[in-house]
């Protein structure tokens, strides 16, 4: 039997724009759903002191395991939008 740990894989990208890098990043963060990380972010300068942060988020749930009693049924279970991080044989 195979035991295999998961988590939600999804990703999601917000854009907010203007001068101050901190409220741009408190909007980026209010903008993320419940359970989501930023996990990077990228500024992009612009005439005048504007800046446009693109910020990537992941979502970060609980993990949860599957199983399995072979690799092929076990990458069969893993739901769509979901990461394998782990796989352990009882």
């Amino acid at each position: 039997m195979l035991i295999a740990t998961i988590r939600p894989a999804e990703k999601h990208i917000a854009t907010a724009e203007g001068t101050e890098i901190p409220e741009l990043r408190a909007k980026l963060i209010a903008e993320a759903p419940a359970g989501w990380e930023m996990v990077s972010a990228h500024v992009e300068m612009k005439p005048g002191g504007i800046r446009i942060v693109t910020g990537k988020f992941e979502r970060r749930d609980e993990p949860r395991e599957i199983e399995a009693a072979d690799m092929a049924t076990l990458e069969a279970k893993v739901p769509s939008g979901w990461q394998v991080l782990s796989v352990r044989a009882t």
